[in-house]
């Protein structure tokens, strides 16, 4: 897992009018909870767009006004209309404490089915895992090259070294699926024979 350093603030003042005021000065309300104790701190939006605006998973190497503290980005809140950063939830970590968090999933191989003539859909691009921090990877990868045509990846059949899949078991993550010309080829094969 990669790492990310962010610097923060700690706030002294909570509620709706300190907030108001830390989003004037193009700062993001934040909370880290988790440890001992929940703190409130503030980061700037400058700071934040490389962790915030990416696809990859980030261990966060926090520093609120000169304490250091191990995190992972839990939760954004975006305003409705303007999609600018209204609130960052960071989540404490440590080697020893396990957390759930969703990984990005990420498909490999070309399936049977589509060589047949059917289309690859992938259903779910995260799955809900269970495991340390450091233990969390970039992606999950799944071969799809022995998928045949009209069949699918359900959660319940994949396994993960050191992780606890929570995802549905029953949820599909890729489908082969019969496309106007494979039924028209398996029709006329079937005519033909």
């Amino acid at each position: 897992m990669k790492t990310f350093e962010l610097e923060g603030s700690v706030r002294e003042q909570v509620g709706k009018k300190a907030t108001k005021a830390v989003r004037s000065e193009d700062s993001i309300p934040a909370i880290l909870y988790g440890g001992k104790e929940n703190i409130s701190f503030t980061v700037t939006n400058s700071n934040v767009r490389k962790l915030v605006y990416n696809h990859e998973i980030f261990a966060v190497n926090l520093n609120i006004s000169g304490k250091k503290y191990t995190a992972v980005l839990k939760d954004l809140q975006f305003h409705p209309v303007t999609d600018k950063i209204l609130h960052i939830d960071f989540l404490e970590v440590s080697p020893d404490k396990a957390i759930v968090f969703e990984v990005p999933v990420k498909l490999e191989g070309l399936a049977e089915g589509v060589k047949a003539g059917g289309k690859l859909t992938q259903e779910m691009r995260k799955l809900k895992v269970k495991t340390t921090y450091d233990k969390i990877p970039e992606n999950l990868t799944i071969d799809v090259s022995e998928l045949g045509l009209g069949k699918t990846i359900q959660v319940g059949a994949l396994s993960f070294d050191g992780l606890e899949i929570l995802s549905p078991a029953m949820n599909v993550v890729a489908a082969v699926k019969l496309t106007r010309a494979a039924r028209g080829a398996a029709a006329a094969a079937k005519a033909g024979k």
